[in-house]
């Protein structure tokens, strides 16, 4: 892809949401004190603005990055400059500031995609534990209680992987791990990378599976056109990646793991997913009924059961009632978490708008805090 200038590539990912999720959702469901839609008159508008006022959040799916992350992970210069804009190295006040105006307590760290899962040998090795390192030494420590961390894994080599998620578990207090994507070509369903998923299990922690870009090959096929009059310098890259193709990747690795058997290999392997769902909710009656029969003598449980048992969703960057509420359809309330997708999305505007929505108050601290706490065997911050 030929490099943008700075202000189309600003103005593209502003209003496409690059790196994650896609903001505007959040601008428009979000309910503020001078907001209303067109079917609320004033007195319901401020009434749903001011319910569960007091109600805590835990952020799950809150990401960042460094300079050196940057560097290795962005398109060019002009990305580079838009992430630095938007906050996404910044693990100071200005991230704690946009928290409490937001009402968020806690915000679980992630790194940026696809973080250094992909860099081979030593140097990856050394690149995660480092990168794990300073959340510890940084802003973990500078802001008791605000940070907790998933840890990022040299996945390129599985033992090592494995051995730093023990590691950044058992002595610097990680809640689990997050992986982007694939890993050279391969998802977590691959034999190679058993050895982190059987650590997670001893260790009883969870594997956020966070989207990728997707492999070359891949990109070329489905994302990508020879006709130039239709090219435009960033849609191939947002095509693949927050404006569809990240989605449909998650869910894709999520029916691998089911129909290839990894939950029958590793029966209390916790897996999260984000964006309500990476599309699950849509497609659960259509996947859970056509994949039954073919897999029925394959699986030691029905297609379905799996996504009760081994499976969390979170609602990252999709502040949508109405996604929402199918979620909670095929999905336990127990099992569904709040998360933003900082600084991809805006905090105070989905707070506002989880807010409002019309739940019992205890399935609304399930999904806030509650189920994060149950998780992650921690407890919010008295603040």
């Amino acid at each position: 892809m030929k490099p943008m200038g700075r202000r189309s590539f600003l103005a593209a990912a502003t209003a496409l949401g690059i790196g994650a999720g896609v903001s505007s959702h959040a601008i428009a469901s979000a309910v503020s004190d001078n907001e209303k839609t067109p079917d609320q008159a004033p007195d319901q508008t401020a009434e749903i603005y001011q319910r569960d006022r007091d109600l805590p959040f835990i952020g799950t799916e809150e990401t960042f990055s460094t300079p050196a992350l940057l560097k290795l992970n962005s398109i060019n210069e002009d990305h580079i400059a838009f992430l630095e804009e938007i906050g996404l190295p910044d693990l100071g006040e200005r991230r704690i500031g946009d928290m409490d105006a937001g009402g968020l307590d806690v915000q679980i760290l992630s790194a940026h995609t696809p973080s250094v899962q992909n860099v081979p040998g030593q140097r990856g090795i050394d690149l995660a534990h480092d990168l794990n390192r300073q959340l510890v030494d940084g802003p973990i420590a500078a802001y008791p209680g605000r940070f907790k961390a998933f840890a990022t894994l040299p996945l390129r080599s599985p033992e090592a992987a494995a051995d730093e998620l023990e590691r950044a578990v058992r002595q610097d207090g990680f809640l689990g791990a997050l992986t982007n994507g694939h890993i050279a070509g391969k998802y977590l369903d691959h034999p190679d990378f058993e050895p982190v998923l059987a650590r997670a299990v001893a260790l009883d922690v969870p594997i956020y599976l966070h989207p990728g870009y997707p492999a070359d090959e891949v990109f070329r096929t489905y994302y990508s056109t020879t006709r130039p009059e239709y090219t435009k310098e960033f849609q191939d890259y947002i095509f693949s990646g927050s404006g569809y193709g990240w989605h449909q990747e998650v869910l894709t690795q999520c029916i691998r793991m089911i129909t290839y058997g990894v939950f029958d290999r590793f029966p209390t392997l916790k897996i999260i997913i984000g964006h309500m769902g990476e599309g699950l909710p849509f497609y659960y009656e259509r996947i859970v009924n056509d994949m039954g029969e073919p897999t029925a003598n394959s699986l030691e449980k029905p297609f379905g059961q799996y996504f009760q048992d081994n499976f969390w969703v979170t609602t990252s960057a999709f502040p949508q009632t109405e996604l929402l509420d199918l979620l909670l359809k095929h999905i336990s309330v127990d099992r569904v978490m709040f998360a933003t997708d900082y600084p991809f999305a805006d905090i105070k505007a989905q707070t506002d708008w989880f807010r409002g929505v019309d739940l019992p108050r205890e399935d609304k601290e399930k999904i806030a805090f509650r189920n994060a706490e149950n998780l992650f065997r921690m407890k919010i911050p008295v603040r």
